[in-house]
């Protein structure tokens, strides 16, 4: 197979949190619904936290979970131990990079695309994700407003810039 289109999937606070104690720490509906929308029926890349953090295996997507053991073993996912290793387990055209931070982090030399939402409000937490750098620029922003207790958020589609 050529190489898959590799896009990340990641929602950020202001001050780059991305998680707290395993869990995200904000509840928005519509990040819901879009996470679903793009990442049906294809594979998901996730590192072993992020694959514990589900509610389940979700429908209709591949778990490639990539973790350090190799004997970890999860009824539904499909283990391998490195993130070069889940990308040849893919075996798609297009992959899913969905967490956590360790993940994002090796997978983004390889990204084309990052479905960003970005959450305008800054949250307690503990795992961190930095700005992206000047290699990516912005193709798309659907600004969604405050609505109570939830913040204003943003749909944003970046690219990676022509070499």
């Amino acid at each position: 197979m050529n190489r898959p289109e590799i896009a990340l999937i990641v929602a950020r606070a202001t001050n780059g949190v991305i998680g707290i104690e395993g869990r995200i720490p904000w509840h928005l509906p519509a990040d819901l619904r879009r996470f679903k929308q793009l990442t049906m029926g294809a594979p998901m890349i996730m590192g072993r936290k992020t694959f514990e953090s589900l509610p389940g295996l979700l429908p209709e997507r591949r778990h490639i979970v990539v973790t350090r053991d190799a004997a970890y073993e999860a009824d539904g996912a499909e283990i391998v131990t490195s993130f070069k290793a889940a990308l040849a387990r893919a075996n798609a055209p297009h992959v899913w990079v969905i967490g956590g931070a360790q993940i994002y982090a090796a997978a983004l030399p390889y990204a084309q695309r990052i479905e960003l939402t970005e959450v305008h409000r800054d949250y307690a937490g503990d795992t961190l994700l930095p700005p992206f750098g000047p290699e990516w620029h912005e193709m798309a922003r659907d600004p969604h407003p405050a609505d109570g207790d939830r913040p204003a958020f943003d749909f944003i589609s970046l690219a990676r810039k022509a070499a």
